[in-house]
């Protein structure tokens, strides 16, 4: 178990180094201790992934990027006011100071409540006929191909499963049967799952037209031919905070431009920059939705995500981006599947 202390870190830190010992823990939080041991600030997941939105430099020290009014409770406080406080506040991290404000300890709301059971949806995307993975794909559908001594949606469903997501909801269409005989109902695992059949290809959003009733919470989608170790429950949180319709998970990616870019200015060099790199967001196949997003979702037609954020965006619902900082590994073709069997190693412990 983690200890608040090894996610202590100085105001000067920088800022790739502070996320680096978050990343290690299961903590999600890091605790900005000031020289004589008082608390400066906390720095937590969000806070990183804002400041990554905004283009902020990963070098630059903890504490621009902290919250300076974090709030912290006496190390007395009892075990019922504590969690009343944080449920009150929405905290899910809470320092615990002497009367110095000295740091003594830190509790999370998961500590207080124990193991977290998630009523959220989750539906998963294995429907595709995995052409880009020919031969391996003829008589094997891809969410079954192996990663790790077990088939890639046995992966991602098992992540699911140790963040507490109890209820799967699988679109299949090619070699859906497979699928079916290997999952059966989702009890082998302690969970329930059931079938979105596509008769023809409905797209990762027009197949959620498929799902037997209205959810009552907001609902995790996600590609099954993806690997990460992404923390779902702070993508649900963050979903929450921003009041949004659907959350789109993000990840940075370049592109190198192979030349020298010359810039013009009229029929005059202005300047040459060698071969640039130019850095984008890009969805990594992962989204939250709002149950209220699944009216702008047509009944039984090919539908996919970006057209359903282009639909809510013309309808002025919020949509917002959350990126990704952790593992991420998409296999649509043979070289990346073989460079997850080179590296998987299963969720961080």
């Amino acid at each position: 178990m983690t200890s608040w202390k090894d996610v202590a870190v100085g105001p000067e830190l920088p800022l790739r180094d502070t996320i680096a010992l978050i990343d290690k823990s299961s903590l999600q939080v890091a605790v900005v201790l000031n020289t004589d041991g008082r608390l400066a600030g906390l720095l937590t997941d969000g806070d990183i992934r804002r400041a990554i939105l905004r283009g902020v430099d990963l070098h630059t020290p903890t504490k621009v990027v902290m919250n300076t009014r974090a709030t912290a409770a006496p190390a007395s406080t009892s075990r019922e006011e504590l969690m009343a406080l944080m449920r009150r506040k929405a905290f899910r991290h809470l320092p615990l100071v002497d009367e110095e404000r000295c740091v003594v300890g830190l509790v999370t709301l998961d500590d207080l409540m124990g193991s977290v059971e998630r009523s959220n949806w989750v539906v998963l995307m294995a429907g595709g006929m995995g052409t880009r993975l020919r031969p391996l794909t003829e008589e094997c559908p891809k969410p079954l191909l192996a990663i790790g001594g077990k088939p890639i949606l046995q992966t991602i469903l098992e992540s699911f499963i140790e963040q507490g997501f109890k209820r799967y909801f699988v679109s299949v269409h090619y070699r859906a049967e497979m699928i079916r005989d290997y999952f059966g109902d989702g009890s082998r695992w302690g969970v329930e799952l059931e079938y979105l059949y596509e008769t023809s290809m409905l797209g990762t959003a027009g197949a959620l037209s498929l799902l037997p009733t209205q959810p009552k919470h907001p609902f995790v989608v996600m590609n099954g031919d993806l690997l990460t170790r992404t923390n779902f429950g702070s993508l649900l949180e963050f979903h929450e905070e921003h009041g949004a319709a659907a959350t789109m998970v993000v990840r940075d990616y370049g592109y190198q431009v192979p030349y020298g870019v010359v810039r013009l200015e009229g029929t005059k060099i202005g300047s040459i920059e060698e071969k640039p790199t130019h850095r984008f967001f890009v969805s990594a196949g992962i989204y939250v939705l709002s149950p209220s997003a699944l009216s702008h979702v047509p009944n039984g037609t090919f539908f996919d995500m970006p057209s359903l954020f282009e639909s809510l965006i013309a309808a002025k619902e919020t949509t917002a981006a959350y990126p990704l900082r952790e593992y991420w590994l998409d296999i649509g073709r043979i070289e990346e599947l073989e460079r997850a069997q080179r590296e998987w190693q299963g969720p961080s412990k």
